[in-house]
């Protein structure tokens, strides 16, 4: 069981205005309440569909063309046909936005699956109506957890769940079936931990059951070879932003011997940025918070979408 006082990536200040805010099913902009799919629908019978998280900073949705090329990607390698260009769904992203009023700290769900099927069993073929397109987007200001703030970083627990070889299941697809990495989370729960530190399937350190995993140690930055991790957006500005500072950071492989002995670890994710790690396996990382490779690394990514906003502040036409 956890502690009383857990923590997930996620973690998010409690805003009342998310009990009323407008999803985005299908081209209908309908109350939370009244947002519903189809039993028969892919992604619930199946997890077949491909899903992005976004978030909105002062009218700017923050990397929107690197998180399409990632949904398209992926998309098209599973021969699902979205129905929508980049600027359709662009478009759809401000019409949600506008319906609920919101501008920034905002976080999105853009989900898309292979549609309603005919009958309730697995061949892709029985889904002919084309694709189901939910857009969800709430009011979400991720916990601080820098060490001004005096927050312990998260607790992980190495688990026997592994990240899966490519031909098994690309780790690279941000796929509705997260089966396993449901899995990873409910062992490190058993463990007492907050989350999962999965391995990959030749035991080297690979990621969490949410993010991307890093550590610093004497002041180089490693994080795993990207062979069996999702290539997260936010992984890799954390990579270039290191090579653009001079701060050394490796794409490599590593064993929990070296995790356990770093100075500093952090996750990194859309929702969360840079988030501190307090311990693996019980054994505390550094001070347990965010330390100054980290902190450095979060004033770079801050700058970074900074300048974001400033570039794209101006409407844009997407092209296809």
């Amino acid at each position: 069981m956890t502690t009383d006082n857990a923590v997930t990536t996620h973690d998010a200040e409690d805003d009342l205005r998310n009990e009323h805010i407008k999803i985005y099913v299908n081209g209908e902009i309908v109350p939370k309440f009244d947002a519903k799919v189809s039993v028969y629908d892919s992604g619930f019978m199946l997890g077949d569909g491909m899903w992005e998280g976004m978030r909105l900073y002062n009218g700017v949705w923050a990397f929107f063309d690197e998180h399409m090329d990632r949904l398209f990607d992926s998309c098209k390698a599973v021969s699902l046909d979205i129905g929508m260009t980049r600027a359709e769904v662009a478009a759809a992203l401000e019409q949600t936005a506008a319906a609920n009023n919101m501008t920034t700290d905002v976080h999105c769900r853009l989900m898309i699956t292979r549609g309603v099927k005919v009958k309730p069993f697995q061949h892709p073929s029985l889904s002919r109506s084309g694709p189901t397109v939910v857009i969800i987007m709430e009011h979400s200001k991720a916990v601080d957890r820098t060490a001004d703030s005096g927050e312990r970083g998260i607790t992980l627990a190495s688990v026997p769940q592994v990240r899966g070889l490519p031909h098994s299941q690309d780790a690279k697809f941000n796929s509705h079936s997260k089966l396993n990495c449901v899995i990873a989370c409910l062992q490190a729960e058993a463990a007492g931990a907050d989350e999962a530190l999965m391995l990959d399937p030749n035991g080297f350190v690979n990621t969490t059951n949410a993010c991307n995993f890093f550590i610093v140690r004497k002041g180089e930055v490693w994080t795993s070879s990207g062979d069996y991790c999702m290539n997260g957006v936010t992984r890799q500005k954390v990579i270039d932003l290191c090579k653009a500072s001079g701060i050394t950071v490796y794409e490599k492989n590593y064993s929990l011997y070296e995790a356990y002995g770093a100075d500093e670890a952090f996750l990194t994710g859309t929702f969360g940025a840079q988030t501190p790690v307090y311990s693996i396996d019980a054994k505390q990382i550094g001070a347990g918070v965010a330390g100054d490779v980290t902190k450095k690394i979060r004033a770079l990514y801050k700058g970074l979408i900074d300048e974001h906003i400033k570039e794209n502040s101006v409407v844009k036409t997407f092209t296809c």
